[in-house]
C-alpha cells in the first residue's frame, strides 16, 4: 500500500515520504535515498503530472479558448450574436460571475486530475527490482531487474530544473524495457541511483550520508543548481575526467557532413539565383536550410559542458547547458567500442567513439547524436583515457597501448601485432587490404579497417556472443573469408572481411579458448560482490551459505 506522504519517515523526523518535496537543510541526502529503496511503495515529486505534460496541456487549453471563445460564448449563451468581442458582451451582460465560475470549475478539474495522477503513480525498490506503478483508468506496471540494468540516466529538463525535479530512466537490456521515474526530487535524485547501482553490484555497505547544505531556500538552492558545473568535482578524481573542448566540437561540426551538404546548398542557390536572376528557387529551399542549420546549432549546444568520468559506481557521461543528462554506465555493460576518423578529421588527428549496449535510452547523446555517441570527437589521447574507462582490461599494459597505437596509424607492416591481409585480398580491398586486420589480446579482439575512412572496432572477450566464418564463391577462390563477431544490435557491426582463410582457421580456435577463458574470470554481472565478500572475510562474518565454520 503507498505510504501516506504527510507522514515522517523513518529515523528522519519531518523528512516526507514523497521523494520530490524539499529535503529539510542538514538532512542526509544518502539516507533519504536509502530510505526510498526500502523495499515500500511511494510516490513522485508533486510537481510530476504538471512536467509530464501537464504543463503543455495548459497551454493547449489556453490556445483553443483564445481561437475558439466565440463559439464558446454562444454555447453558454445562445442569444448572443456574435457581434463585438465576447468579453466585451460577457462583462455588459452581467455574466461575469458565470463566467468566474466555468473557469474555476475547469481549473478545480485539472487540480482533481493531477492529485488523482499523482496518487495513482508510484514506485518501490526492492532487493531484485525496480517497480513503477501509474494510470487512472488504465494500470499499467513496469519493472526493471536490477542483475538486467544496463545504466542509469538523469535528464535534466530546462523547466523541471525550476522545479527541482529530475527524470530518472533506468536502461535494461531488451526491446522497450526501461523504467522511468518522473519525476523525483533532484537533490535525492543521484543519491537514489548511486543506492540502485550498490544495490544491483551486490555491495553491502552504503554510501556514507551527504548532508545537504544548510541555509538555502527554495530560491537560492535553485539558483545554486542552475549555475553549477554539470559534473561535480568530488563525484570522480580529476585526472580521470576527460572534457569536450568547445573549439574542437565546433570544428568537428564545420567538417561534418551535415555542414558541407549546407554549405553546398547555399553556394548552389547563390549560383542558381545569380544565373536564372531569379528568387522563386532559394525560396523554395529556405526551410530546408532552416532545418539543417537548426540541427547544426543545437548539435552544438547540447555537448556543452561535457564530461566523461570514472566513479565508484561506474563510467558517468554528463553534458547539457539548459537542460542536462548524465548517464552512469556499470562495469561490464559495453559490449563493442568502434574508433572512427573520417577522411576531413585526419589533419587534426581527431576521433569518434561509439558503443553498442543491450539497452537504448529515451534521451539522445552528446552533440545530438544516439545515445550511443560516447565521445563525439576527441584527439588520441583523449580517446586512449576513455577507452581506459570502458574497458580498462584492455589497456592495462604497454603491448595492448601499441597494439592500439598501430591500429590508429598503422599501414600494415609485418610485426605490427595484426593478422593483415594478404596481398590477394586487393581484389576485394583495393585501398584498405593492408591495413586491414585484427589481433588478440588477453582481454578483447580488435579489428583494424578502412585507408581513407579508418575505423577500429575492439570487442571485450566476455562480451562476444559467437563467431562466424563466411565464404563465397568468389572469396573461396582467393582463398579468403569473412570474419562475424557477434555482439548485441547497435551501430556497430563488427565484421573484418578479405581475411586469410588459414589464419581465420587459426583465429576461430584461438577466440574460443580466449571466450570460455574470459567468461571464466568475468564477475561484472554483480561487479561489487567481491568487495562484499572481501569485507565479510575482513570482519570475520562470512555470508550465509559460505563453507567457511567459526573456530
Amino acid at each position: 500500500m503507498p505510504v501516506d506522504p504527510g507522514a515522517p519517515a523513518p529515523g528522519i523526523p519531518g523528512a516526507p515520504v514523497t521523494p520530490g518535496a524539499p529535503i529539510t537543510p542538514g538532512a542526509p541526502v544518502a539516507a533519504v535515498a536509502k530510505r526510498l529503496a526500502d523495499g515500500e511503495w511511494h510516490r513522485m515529486h508533486p510537481a510530476s503530472p504538471l512536467l509530464k505534460g501537464g504543463i503543455a496541456l495548459i497551454a493547449i487549453l489556453g490556445v483553443v479558448v483564445a481561437n475558439l471563445r466565440e463559439r464558446l460564448i454562444q454555447i453558454f449563451v445562445p442569444e448572443w450574436n456574435e457581434g463585438g468581442d465576447p468579453l466585451d458582451y460577457v462583462i455588459d451582460s452581467g455574466l461575469t460571475g458565470w463566467a468566474l465560475l466555468v473557469v474555476l470549475g475547469v481549473v478545480v478539474v485539472l487540480i482533481i486530475g493531477f492529485y488523482v495522477s499523482w496518487r495513482m503513480h508510484s514506485f518501490r525498490i526492492t532487493d531484485e527490482l525496480v517497480e513503477v506503478r501509474s494510470g487512472i483508468l488504465f494500470r499499467t506496471s513496469r519493472k526493471a531487474r536490477l542483475d538486467r540494468i544496463q545504466g542509469i540516466n538523469i535528464v535534466r529538463p530546462f523547466i523541471a530544473r525550476l522545479f527541482g525535479t529530475a527524470r530518472l530512466e533506468i536502461n535494461q537490456a531488451g526491446a522497450d524495457a526501461n523504467v522511468q521515474l518522473a519525476y523525483l526530487g533532484s537533490s535525492a535524485s543521484d543519491e537514489l541511483r548511486r543506492e540502485i547501482l550498490r544495490l544491483a553490484s551486490g555491495t553491502q555497505a552504503a554510501a556514507s550520508p551527504q548532508a545537504v547544505p544548510a541555509g538555502e531556500g527554495f530560491i537560492e538552492s535553485r539558483v545554486h543548481e542552475l549555475l553549477a558545473p554539470e559534473l561535480d568535482p568530488d563525484a570522480a578524481p580529476p585526472q580521470s575526467v576527460v572534457k569536450l573542448n568547445a573549439g574542437r566540437l565546433a570544428g568537428s561540426i564545420a567538417l561534418s557532413e551535415t555542414t558541407i551538404i549546407l554549405l553546398l546548398m547555399i553556394i548552389g542557390v547563390i549560383v542558381g539565383v545569380i544565373v536564372s536572376g531569379e528568387l522563386l528557387g532559394f525560396i523554395g529551399v529556405i526551410p530546408v536550410m532552416l532545418g539543417l542549420g537548426g540541427y547544426i546549432v543545437s548539435k552544438f549546444t547540447r555537448s556543452l559542458r561535457y564530461s566523461i568520468a570514472a566513479t565508484p559506481d561506474g563510467v558517468r557521461v554528463g553534458f547539457g547547458l539548459l537542460s542536462t543528462s548524465n548517464e552512469t554506465l556499470p562495469p561490464g555493460r559495453i559490449h563493442s567500442v568502434q574508433l572512427s576518423q573520417p577522411l576531413l578529421w585526419r589533419p587534426a588527428g581527431w576521433w569518434q567513439i561509439r558503443v553498442n549496449r543491450a539497452s537504448q535510452s529515451t534521451a539522445k547523446g552528446a552533440a545530438g547524436e544516439a545515445n550511443t555517441t560516447i565521445l563525439p570527437v576527441g584527439d588520441r589521447g583523449d580517446v586512449l583515457r576513455v577507452l581506459q574507462l570502458l574497458l580498462p582490461d584492455v589497456l592495462r599494459d604497454e603491448q595492448a597501448a601499441a597494439l592500439l597505437a598501430s591500429g590508429f596509424a598503422g599501414r600494415g607492416e609485418p610485426g605490427d601485432g595484426f593478422e593483415n591481409s594478404p596481398r590477394r585480398a586487393a581484389v576485394l580491398r583495393w585501398f584498405s587490404w593492408r591495413r586491414n586486420g585484427f589481433a588478440l589480446t588477453d582481454a578483447a579482439f580488435v579489428l583494424r579497417k578502412g585507408a581513407v575512412w579508418r575505423q577500429l572496432v575492439v570487442v571485450p572477450a566476455p562480451r562476444l556472443q559467437s563467431l562466424a566464418v563466411e565464404q563465397g564463391p568468389l572469396r573461396r577462390a582467393l582463398r579468403l573469408v569473412t570474419l562475424q563477431l557477434h555482439t548485441v544490435a547497435g551501430p556497430i557491426t563488427a565484421r573484418l572481411g578479405a581475411v586469410d582463410a588459414d589464419v581465420a582457421v587459426r583465429f576461430f580456435g584461438d577466440a574460443a579458448a580466449l571466450m570460455i577463458a574470459a567468461a571464466q574470470r568475468d564477475h561484472s554481472h554483480r561487479w561489487g560482490a567481491g568487495d562484499a565478500d572481501a569485507q565479510d572475510a575482513a570482519s570475520g562474518h562470512p555470508e550465509p551459505g559460505s563453507s567457511e565454520q567459526a573456530p
